[in-house]
């Protein structure tokens, strides 16, 4: 059996050693690595290495690992590169590092990856959180233990009540700024007393531009901090530098971005509540079919902010449940290969293994073990995703609107995340009739439309499968 730290050393050799790993993080799945010469890898040897689901060729390199083990391998992985990076990389030399850090850095590129930095480290507490409110919501329903839910309710909010905070500590971070300047910059915009503040003549509310406005005022700060600390004298920085970023981010903050970001944010509110009620159907349909080539891409990361600003708008993000068809679509498709290609013993053990994460949500395994690598079914999968979206879009545009309460899960793990504007047994019964739709629409497209005859006639060999 594979520990965390055999698949640790499986890994790095094979990316071209502790010298050309310039940067080791992770999100819910994925080992996302900076490499100085992508040349380097080992991309066969990575896929058939126990416990690689897939590859993805990005801004950064990602090792799809899947949820846990990834968690639970970074760590070693980060381990064993500290240990002997230094003296290979003064060996190597950093030209070579700096030049293919260039190699696909497109704007674009770099601003997902620093969004992602800020948001992702986030999503663990909107998990735990949303997961509470969604059992002390229950609770409240039921009128089950009256004097456990104001306790209960006071540990699920806290977190969205000063995510603020954390929006700007980890923007600080990412900036290059001191994180807890930018931490303390963003607190304005949640501090009770801002109500006491007027700017245009309209007087603050505390929240005031949510985690828009945190996100800016912390980015201020840090041009601010950085600007001071190019021009005060070092016998004056350590006191004047905090103050002055405090100051006058501060101030901006009050009687500019709150105002504006206040205002942007209403406006995401309202889009995505007027997208879905009305043009539901379509909405959901385009949504869900897209969203597995965007998750693909890497491209999801830059809905983070979006699906976190809903959140503390509404107290729920109306487009997850939507977007979370696209892994029932992926089930379904999977599913089809599972029982078309029944003499390709390989193929079908990785779905067995696979299929448990799909069905809660967690989509790579499926995507790059079964579905990419066959082509079709990938667009088949698509296809899924699209009429499990449609569904829970018109059933919208009938006024029976369904969130979620945080971001991560989806599949059968979004169910005690659930909100809306009705009961929550309305909300669960449209979100499961999409995944039944997305798991039918899914299975069906696949098995007629997701092989050509040459493939659907013969045994395959994994091998043989061409990789994309």
């Amino acid at each position: 059996m594979h520990t965390s730290h055999d698949t640790a050393a499986a890994i790095l050799p094979l990316v071209g050693g502790p010298a050309n790993v310039t940067s080791v993080a992770h999100c819910m799945t994925r080992l996302r690595l900076g490499l100085a010469d992508r040349s380097l890898v080992d991309e066969e040897a990575l896929r058939a290495l126990p416990g690689v689901l897939g590859l993805v060729d990005d801004d950064t390199y990602q090792i799809v690992l899947g949820p846990g083990v990834v968690a639970k391998v970074t760590p070693e992985f980060e381990a064993l590169v500290g240990r002997t990076r230094a003296d290979e990389l003064a060996a190597r030399g950093t030209e070579l590092k700096a030049a293919q850090q260039q190699r696909n850095a497109t704007p674009l590129k770099r601003a997902l990856r620093r969004l992602a930095n800020i948001f992702v480290p986030l999503i663990p507490a909107l998990i735990g959180c949303g997961v509470l409110a969604g059992l002390n919501g229950l609770l409240v329903n039921l009128g089950w233990l009256p004097g456990a839910t104001p306790a209960l309710a006071a540990i699920a909010s806290a977190f969205m009540a000063l995510i603020a905070v954390f929006v700007g500590h980890n923007t600080a971070k990412e900036f290059g700024g001191t994180p807890v300047l930018g931490g303390a910059v963003a607190a304005v915009v949640v501090y009770p007393g801002v109500a006491k503040v007027t700017a245009f003549g309209v007087t603050l509310a505390p929240g005031q531009g949510g985690v828009l406005g945190a996100l800016t005022a912390a980015l201020l700060g840090t041009c601010v901090e950085k600007w001071c600390r190019s021009r005060v004298p070092a016998a004056l920085d350590v006191l004047v530098t905090p103050t002055l970023t405090v100051l006058v981010s501060g101030l901006v903050t009050l009687y500019g971005l709150m105002y504006v970001a206040g205002g942007v944010s209403s406006a995401i509110g309202t889009a995505a509540n007027w997208l879905l009620t009305t043009t539901g159907a379509f909405a959901g349909l385009v949504l869900g079919g897209l969203f597995l080539p965007l998750v693909m891409l890497g491209l999801h990361q830059a809905l983070i902010p979006i699906h976190t600003t809903l959140i503390d708008q509404q107290g729920y993000t109306v487009l997850l449940p939507v977007l979370a068809m696209a892994g029932a679509g992926q089930v379904g498709a999977a599913l089809a290969v599972y029982v078309r290609l029944r003499h390709d013993t390989s193929l079908r053990t990785t779905i067995r293994s696979a299929l448990p994460a799909g069905l809660l949500g967690v989509g790579e395994p499926l995507i790059y073990g079964v579905s990419l690598p066959l082509g079709r079914p990938f667009l088949t999968a698509c296809a899924g995703g699209a009429a499990g979206g449609a569904f829970v879009g018109f059933f919208a545009m009938l006024g029976d609107t369904v969130g979620a309460t945080a971001i991560g899960p989806s599949g059968w793990a979004l169910f005690p995340l659930l909100a809306g504007n009705r009961a929550l047994a309305v909300s669960a019964a449209i979100y499961a009739g999409g995944l039944l739709t997305g798991y039918m629409a899914g299975f069906l497209t696949t098995y007629a439309f997701g092989f050509t005859g040459e493939l659907a006639s013969r045994p395959v060999s994994r091998e043989a499968v061409p990789r994309r």
